[in-house]
């Protein structure tokens, strides 16, 4: 099983188990987390699921595509240089995500 840790803008932190194969974003919505917003469902068309990837583990992420780059520029809170879109991030085996989410998605 994958896990997903998210910690919202004050602090609380919520530890998720994830199905591989799952993105981020679908994991996060179906347990209620209420910092993620994903108005396009995943579409890769709002970036309301931005998240901040801890450092060591966004090294192990796979790079980014242009479309995602692009879209993170659009961003409620400005992007930092470890920003990703959640909806973009697929759960494999195993994997121990670490990420905070900004203050707004809107």
């Amino acid at each position: 099983m994958a896990k997903i840790t998210l910690t919202d803008s004050g602090g609380a932190i919520t530890v998720l188990d994830a199905n591989p194969g799952d993105s981020v974003m679908e994991t996060a919505v179906r347990n209620g987390v209420t910092g993620i917003v994903a108005e396009c469902g995943g579409s890769l068309s709002c970036a309301t699921c931005h998240v901040i990837v801890d450092e060591a583990d966004f090294a192990t992420l796979p790079p980014m595509e242009e479309m995602e780059d692009e879209m993170l520029w659009g961003t409620a809170v400005d992007r930092l240089p470890t920003s990703r879109l959640c909806c973009q991030i697929r759960v494999t085996d195993g994997m121990d995500l670490h990420a905070a989410l900004p203050e707004t998605q809107v």
